[in-house]
């Protein structure tokens, strides 16, 4: 679980080892170019195309990661699970939450404020900017809830995590 955005990547738990495996878009497009590649059906259009008159080698790491994309996708085994993204509402009321501790008043304010209508996430980290202790407050918060959040959903799943 992240805080909100994955950026370009995707994450999953391997239930045999307990390792957390990430992939890039790029490796995700790769995969999907070569389930294509010899598909006689139309190429959906959410999947970008580009025609070669050779196809491009790829190096060996990257080999690599399409292999094991490919045998995360194909998972028959349910070894590995996909980890959920952090909602932008849970990330909100941890937002909240943490303003209810805030004890400077002024601040407390001024972080509510940063919360109401558009763009609040930005506004909140922006506003914690000229306050460096509670900003560093703020990220062991937001850590402890996250492990929590992470907590909770491994038991979800069936796996009592060791702490």
């Amino acid at each position: 679980m992240e805080d909100i955005d994955r950026d370009s990547f995707d994450y999953f738990l391997d239930c045999i080892t307990g390792d957390v495996v990430s992939f890039s878009e790029q490796i995700l497009k790769e995969v999907e170019a070569r389930l294509y590649e010899n598909d006689d059906e139309e190429i959906k259009d959410d999947i970008e195309y580009i025609e070669y008159d050779e196809i491009p080698e790829l190096p060996d790491w990257m080999e690599d990661e399409i292999e094991l994309a490919m045998e995360i996708l194909f998972d028959v085994e349910n070894r590995y699970i996909r980890i959920p993204e952090r909602n932008s509402g849970t990330a909100f009321n941890t937002m909240i939450e943490f303003v209810k501790t805030v004890e400077d008043e002024e601040l407390r304010n001024i972080l509510t404020r940063s919360l109401e209508g558009k763009g609040a996430f930005r506004k909140f980290k922006v506003a914690l900017l000229e306050y460096p202790k509670e900003r560093k407050r703020w990220h062991g918060f937001n850590a402890k809830t996250i492990k929590q959040e992470i907590i909770q959903w491994l038991k979800s799943i069936g796996i009592e995590p060791e702490i």
